[in-house]
């Protein structure tokens, strides 16, 4: 997903260079790292669309020609991703394993955590299967992250703390496809995080449960040892974890650390 700065804005800025080299008044230096447009690529866990698509949207507001460009999908492939030298600026895991695997490889040092996150049963709205807990997915078709995505091994912490004896009928590669089975109508039910139920407004209703507890995801962030716009990755890493980008983690149902 990629956002470009608006053609107006940019039109204006042509504009205005002409009219300074015409008036004598100076060349604009287009080298200037305040002007010169560039594009600041971060991965991001699935989990965090929404909220980083909103955060971007304020970092670009904040720094004119900045163009922040998103590649969402789950931490696990994204860590793999950055191991086999993709090319990237920011990284934003959904848990600690895998951000401990680009660390270990040296892509990266010294992660902060920025948010926490926490699964629930999402029905549909109405929940017409009455589930008010694990257990009640017995005997329903539920789905769930696969083992080695973070919302897939969150899950499987919080069926094992329980006493039922559970099995989801399928497995999906990250929480947003794990949501769609549900909003699709193929399942009865779905493992996901607090997040993802919230940011799927009147379609489901989320259902709390206390085992969720034993499986909270930190997340972590931290700029790229390779980036190619280090001191924009250092910047936007600080603006995820300052007050601004809070509200909005806040509204999408984050929990801070």
């Amino acid at each position: 997903m990629r956002r470009t700065t608006p053609a107006l804005a940019l039109t204006a800025a042509l504009a205005l260079a002409a009219l300074t080299a015409c008036s004598g008044g100076g060349d604009l230096d287009q080298t200037d790292p305040d002007i010169a447009p560039k594009t600041l690529t971060v991965l991001a866990a699935a989990s965090l669309t929404e909220a980083f698509t909103e955060i971007g949207d304020q970092f670009e507001a904040e720094h004119p020609g900045v163009t922040v460009e998103f590649s969402l999908a789950a931490s696990s492939d994204l860590a793999a991703q950055i191991t086999e030298g993709a090319p990237a600026d920011v990284f934003a895991s959904a848990d600690q394993k895998n951000m401990d695997k680009v660390v270990d490889a040296g892509a990266a040092v010294d992660p902060q955590v920025f948010a926490l996150n926490q699964l629930v049963i999402a029905v549909p709205a109405g929940n017409p299967d009455g589930v008010a807990g694990l257990a009640d997915l017995a005997g329903l078709d539920f789905a769930a992250c696969a083992a080695e995505v973070p919302c897939g091994a969150a899950a499987e912490t919080a069926i094992a703390a329980s006493s039922a004896d559970l099995t989801p009928v399928t497995y999906e590669a990250d929480v947003k496809s794990t949501l769609q089975k549900l909003t699709l109508g193929e399942v009865d039910a779905a493992l996901v995080y607090r997040t993802d139920a919230i940011a799927a407004d009147d379609e489901v209703d989320a259902v709390e449960f206390p085992e969720s507890a034993e499986a909270v995801n930190a997340y972590p962030i931290t700029a790229l040892a390779d980036a190619r716009e280090s001191h924009l990755a250092a910047e936007f890493t600080e603006y995820v974890l300052g007050d601004d980008a809070w509200s909005v983690l806040e509204a999408a149902g984050f929990q801070r650390p």
